[in-house]
C-alpha cells in the first residue's frame, strides 16, 4: 500500500520507480492562460502526494523499463502516432503507443457522455453538468492533463431529433439548444510528456438510441451548399450531419453563434494564443459525433485555419470511434488532397459505421463506385480503419443488442486488449472491464458487475436547510466569449453578426 504524505514532500536522491498512480511534486507559477501555469519558481508542494511504490512480486524489471521507455519515446514519435505515414506498422502488430494514445483520445470522447445531463426531470437536462473549469476534475480525469477552454453548443431546430435531449420543466436552461462538446488545451506538464501543445476538440454523439439512424435524410449535398468553403461543388455530405454542424438560432443564447462558428473561433484563438510553440489540432468523437469530428476536421483545414503566420501547418488529426460514413468519394479523395488524417475506430458488429450509404459504399469495385458517384446516397469512409472483433473479448457475454456493439467502453476495452490480428486478447494496461458495463449489459454475469451501474447519487438531488430534497442551482451557464465577434471578423464570417 502507498505511503500518503499529508504535508511537504521533499526530493529523495535515490532512484525509485515511479507508479502509474504517482503524481509530480506541483511547482508555482506566474504566467496563466486558460488556467494553465507555467513552472517559473519551485515550491514545496502542499497538496497530498505518494510516495513511489515498491514493485511487487508480479511485476519484472524489464517491464517497468518498458513503462519508462514509453514515457520517454511518446513526444518522439507523436508524429507517427497521429498519422503521419498513414499508421503503416502501427496497427498490426499494434504499437503499444498508439493503442495508448487511441484510448486517451476514447475517454475525453468518453467524457462527453459522462459530463452530458441525460435526464428529462432535470432543468439542465440538454447541459454539461460541470463547469468548464472543473470538468475533468469532476470526472476524475485531471492526470489526463487538459483544461477545457470552451464548450460547444448545437440547435435542435435540425432533423436529428434522436440526437437531442430536453427537460420536461417548463422553465428551463434552454429550450433549443444542447451542449455538443468541448474544445481543451493541453497543460505544460502534459505538453512537455507528449512534444507539443495539443488543442483537442471532443465531439459528443448519442448512445442512448440508435434510432438516429433512421433520422438520418439519407442523401448527400455539396457542402459548399452550407457556406462551407469549398472549391469542388460535386464534394458532398450527408445533409443532417453538416446542417447540425452548421445551423444556428439568432434567438437563443447560446445557439446565436453555430457549432461551426463556435469551434473555429476558439482554434483560432489557441493557435495564435500558443503560436510559437510546437502545437496539434486532435479532434475526436464517438457514433454521431465522430461524424461531426470529420466534418470539423475537414473544415478547419479547407480554410486555412490550421496555417499559422509563420507558414507552419498544425497537423490535423481524427480519431473516430464507430463513425458513420460521413460523405461521398470526393469528400474523401478531397480529405486526403488536403493532409487531414483520420484512423477510425469500430466494432465490426456494429451496424453504424455501415450506414450511411448501405448499398453504393467504398466496398465495391471502383468501376461501379464511378458509375454511382452521382447518386445522392453513394457514401464512402475516409481514411484508415482499424477493426476490432468484440468476440475476442473472453469478458464479453454474446447478445443481440446492437447498442453494445456500439458502445464506447466497450470498444475502449477492445483496444487494450488488442495486440494484431490473430494475437490472443490480453489486456495491456489493466483498465478496469467494469467500465464496459457502466452504460450497458455487456459483461459476463459472473465477473458480478452490474449492467447500467453509473448513477449520480440520489439523481442529482440535494437537501435543503428545510430538509426537501431539490435540485440544486447551477453556476450560470457561459454562451459565448465576448472577443468571438473580432474572430468571426478575422475568418471572414462577422458581417453575418453586425446587427447582432
Amino acid at each position: 500500500m502507498a505511503i500518503s504524505l499529508p504535508k511537504t514532500f521533499l526530493s529523495i536522491n535515490h532512484h525509485v520507480l515511479p507508479s502509474a498512480k504517482c503524481r509530480p511534486v506541483s511547482f508555482s507559477g506566474q504566467k496563466h492562460q486558460l488556467g494553465l501555469t507555467t513552472t517559473t519558481s519551485m515550491e514545496f508542494a502542499t497538496r497530498k502526494l505518494r510516495v513511489p511504490r515498491v514493485l511487487s512480486s508480479t511485476e519484472s524489471l524489464s517491464s517497468c523499463i518498458d513503462n519508462l521507455e514509453k514515457e520517454r519515446r511518446v513526444a518522439d514519435i507523436w508524429r507517427e502516432i497521429h498519422g503521419q505515414d498513414d499508421w503503416v506498422g502501427l496497427l498490426d502488430p499494434m504499437d503499444p503507443i498508439l493503442r495508448s494514445e487511441l484510448i486517451r483520445y476514447g475517454e475525453m470522447a468518453q467524457a462527453c457522455y459522462d459530463g452530458f445531463e441525460f435526464d428529462p426531470f432535470s432543468k439542465y437536462c440538454g447541459s454539461c453538468r460541470f463547469t468548464p473549469r472543473e470538468f475533468f476534475n469532476s470526472l476524475a480525469m485531471a492526470d489526463h492533463g487538459y483544461v477545457v477552454s470552451r464548450y460547444l453548443f448545437a440547435t435542435s431546430n435540425i432533423n436529428l431529433p434522436n440526437f437531442f435531449t430536453k427537460s420536461r420543466w417548463p422553465k428551463v436552461w434552454s429550450k433549443i439548444a444542447n451542449w455538443t462538446g468541448y474544445v481543451a488545451i493541453s497543460n505544460d506538464e502534459i505538453s512537455k510528456r507528449i512534444g507539443r501543445r495539443d488543442i483537442v476538440v471532443a465531439w459528443r454523439g448519442t448512445v442512448t438510441r440508435l434510432e438516429w439512424i433512421a433520422d438520418l435524410m439519407d442523401f448527400l449535398k455539396p457542402i459548399s451548399s452550407n457556406k462551407i468553403p469549398c472549391p469542388d461543388s460535386t464534394v458532398k455530405v450527408e445533409s443532417g450531419f453538416v446542417d447540425l454542424y452548421t445551423d444556428k438560432d439568432e434567438n437563443c443564447r447560446f445557439c446565436k453563434f453555430s457549432a461551426r462558428e463556435q469551434l473555429l473561433t476558439e482554434v483560432k484563438k489557441l493557435l495564435e494564443l500558443y503560436k510559437d510553440e510546437e502545437l496539434s489540432l486532435t479532434i475526436t468523437g464517438h457514433s454521431l459525433g465522430s461524424a461531426l469530428a470529420i466534418l470539423s476536421a475537414y473544415d478547419i483545414v479547407e480554410t486555412g485555419l490550421n496555417v499559422l503566420q509563420d507558414t507552419r501547418a498544425v497537423p490535423v488529426t481524427v480519431f473516430s470511434f464507430s463513425g458513420p460514413r460521413v460523405g461521398n468519394v470526393r469528400f474523401k479523395e478531397r480529405m486526403e488532397l488536403l493532409g487531414v488524417k483520420v484512423l477510425r475506430v469500430v466494432n465490426v458488429h456494429d451496424i453504424v459505421p455501415k450506414s450511411p450509404g448501405l448499398v453504393f459504399n467504398e466496398n465495391l469495385p471502383p468501376l461501379l463506385m464511378k458509375l454511382a458517384e452521382r447518386l445522392p446516397w453513394s457514401y464512402s469512409h475516409v481514411g484508415v480503419e482499424l477493426a476490432l472483433d468484440h468476440k475476442d473479448s473472453p469478458f464479453l457475454k454474446q447478445t443481440g443488442d446492437l447498442s453494445c456493439a456500439h458502445n464506447l467502453e466497450a470498444l475502449l476495452h477492445l483496444l487494450d486488449g488488442y495486440h494484431g490480428k490473430g494475437h490472443r486478447f490480453l489486456l495491456a494496461s489493466g483498465r478496469d472491464p467494469a467500465l464496459v458495463n457502466k452504460a450497458s449489459d455487456f459483461l459476463k454475469d459472473h465477473y458480478l458487475v452490474p449492467p447500467y451501474w453509473r448513477q449520480y447519487e440520489n439523481k442529482g438531488l440535494v437537501r435543503d436547510e428545510f430538509g426537501r430534497w431539490i435540485q440544486p442551482e447551477r453556476p450560470k451557464l457561459d454562451d459565448h466569449p465576448e472577443d468571438i465577434q473580432r474572430y468571426l471578423k478575422q475568418l471572414g464570417l462577422g458581417s453575418e453578426h453586425q446587427s447582432s
